[in-house]
């Protein structure tokens, strides 16, 4: 089970704030932005493999599960 920042969302920030550098900003006055999209990736296999039960709740809330 993995729960972290969205990395496609993350690209597309960088992707701005490049664009926004090579328009002439200077670097130091972009603010720090932070990750807005989070996902949460469950491997059911692994967990099988190790004998958890996780509640159907956790499956449902999942972005991504992998069987």
């Amino acid at each position: 089970m993995a729960y972290g920042p969205n990395l496609a969302s993350m690209f597309k920030q960088a992707a701005s704030y490049m664009s926004r550098i090579l328009s002439g900003a200077k670097p130091s006055e972009l603010p720090i932005e932070r990750p807005s999209k989070f996902e949460l990736v469950i491997n059911f296999k692994t967990a099988k493999a190790l004998g958890l039960n996780l509640p159907s709740l956790l499956q449902q809330l999942a972005d991504e599960v992998i069987e």
